[in-house]
């Protein structure tokens, strides 16, 4: 059965490459009090008053098309997303965040940075595409990080529907806190645990080693604060939208555990584990150097197993029967 499997993957996949059609594009904008932030309209080739998706980007320096300079070359999984998308009629908006590529000159200094601040851009791109005739209802995509700023902005701007990709359900310092745990030496970890319950706590610290500063360097710190005090499972609960959670089984950045929670803290939300993908949507196993020469091949398309779920849910988002 497994073999059966493997091979009606990748019969999809060569499907999925082969059949990718061109649909338009055009830029988009939202205008902020400190500056504009450039997006991608994808349309769907012909489609009266389609559905439109926000896709809200993951952590870091990634861009629109799910791209970062950390990491050599391009994967374009949120590019392709789109456009696979775009080819089951629904259409999609995906934006640098401020500070991020074409967006750069929105950004504020890292010490006035706020966790809200990309929330409330994700709100307010929800509204202008609520008030945009050519649209009919407006749902949101959250990837990785994006999936707890998606979730926070979805309910503050009344989204039709969310959907969480590979987003976590515990809280960012649970998350580095668990990713530290037995890397540092005995000296380092007490440092890291006392910075740690200080910035949960909501205080700054002022003595900070220097081999920890990469993290908790003092300009980052107001940020991490204001990140900190967002749990995703709490968050994700409070939805009132219909919600879909899609994780695939071989993204080694988050684990099938964290959709798990996800699912347990709503119960009423639809799970999809997709089997083979990994963290930037593309059909690799668990092994370190695949997956790492995954994060910069645009030539591997994203799962055609995500594509079909997603746009399933947009078509039909009724909650869980579960």
């Amino acid at each position: 059965m497994k073999a059966v499997a493997a091979v009606a993957v990748a019969l999809l996949l060569i499907v999925a490459g082969a059949a990718m059609a061109q649909t338009p594009e055009e830029a988009i904008v939202l205008d902020t009090p400190t500056g504009r932030i450039a997006g991608t309209l994808q349309l769907p080739a012909a489609a009266a008053k389609p559905r439109v998706v926000l896709i809200i980007a993951g952590s870091g320096p990634t861009d629109r098309d799910g791209n970062t300079p950390v990491i050599p070359g391009r994967n374009d999984s949120l590019k392709m997303l789109a456009a696979a998308l775009a080819d089951e009629g629904i259409a999609s908006v995906r934006y640098d965040k401020r500070g991020i590529a074409a967006s750069q000159a929105a950004g504020a200094p890292e010490s006035d940075m706020r966790f809200e601040m990309y929330v409330e851009d994700a709100a307010a791109w929800i509204g202008k595409l609520k008030a945009d005739p050519r649209f009919g209802q407006v749902d949101v995509i959250g990837h990785s990080e994006g999936s707890l700023i998606g979730m926070l902005a979805a309910q503050q701007a009344g989204a039709a529907a969310f959907v969480s990709i590979a987003g976590a359900a515990d809280g960012a310092s649970a998350l580095l806190r668990r990713q530290l745990a037995g890397k540092l030496p005995p000296e380092l970890d007490q440092e890291n645990e006392r910075i740690l319950a200080a910035l949960e706590a909501g205080n700054t610290v002022a003595q900070v080693p220097p081999a920890l500063s990469v993290f908790y360097r003092p300009s980052v710190q107001p940020y991490l604060i204001s990140w900190f005090k967002y749990v995703p499972a709490q968050r994700i609960a409070a939805l009132t939208m219909p919600v879909l959670i899609v994780q695939g089984n071989t993204d080694m950045q988050v684990e099938v555990a964290q959709a798990n929670a996800l699912q347990r803290a709503k119960p009423d939300a639809n799970l999809a584990i997709i089997p083979g993908m990994n963290h930037v949507f593309k059909h690799v196993r668990a092994d370190a150097a695949l997956q790492a020469a995954a994060y910069g091949d645009p030539s591997l398309p994203v799962s055609p197993l995500l594509v079909k779920a997603v746009a399933g849910f947009l078509r039909n988002p009724a909650p869980s029967a579960d």
